[in-house]
């Protein structure tokens, strides 16, 4: 086992920022200190930082439900400046583009998680009754020690975040901090 990874899901223009095409809401803006802050004690750690981006193609189905939000190779779909301004070169980080709520459904995340073969997976992002719900049950699943910073997700939707975050504690085992 090699320590802690970081797992930062979907904070993306699209998701975070006021004119995004699925904006997350006030919530996102509120977390964007603390994750910025968090992604740099890992990556200054030399620790790795896996970054889950939802990439879709133009025509996804996904978009009868939703509207067309980070489209691949679009601004929408980039991570927001105040997160890539803080990744600097040798840092320990992975990319890994989802078309889906789960950031391991069609990825390489388990690939990657298995060659770092981390003790703890510490999990920050959007939305936390959707992706960041989604992709915690998975790594759960998986028997990964799991931690989720409370100040570090958020939703558009407080009740639903709420929910997630005691779904995650209480169902799924993962630590709220």
């Amino acid at each position: 086992m090699a320590g802690r990874v970081l797992l930062v899901v979907d904070m993306l223009n699209d998701f975070m920022s006021e004119n995004g095409a699925l904006y997350c809401g006030p919530g996102a803006a509120k977390i964007i200190e603390k994750v910025s802050g968090i992604v740099e004690t890992f990556t200054s750690g030399g620790e790795p930082v896996i970054f889950i981006m939802d990439a879709h193609e133009p025509d996804d189905l996904e978009f009868h439900r939703f509207p067309k939000h980070c489209v691949k190779d679009t601004p929408g779909a980039e991570i927001i400046r105040e997160l890539a301004s803080v990744i600097t070169s040798g840092s320990k980080v992975e990319l890994v583009r989802k078309n889906r709520y789960s950031g391991f459904y069609n990825t390489n995340l388990e690939e990657i998680l298995q060659r770092i073969k981390p003790d703890e997976v510490h999990v920050v992002g959007v939305c936390t009754n959707i992706c960041v719900l989604y992709t915690v049950e998975e790594l759960c699943n998986r028997d990964y020690k799991v931690i989720v910073y409370r100040n570090g997700v958020a939703s558009f939707d407080e009740e639903a975040h709420q929910w997630a975050l005691k779904q995650m504690e209480t169902v799924l085992g993962a630590n709220i901090v």
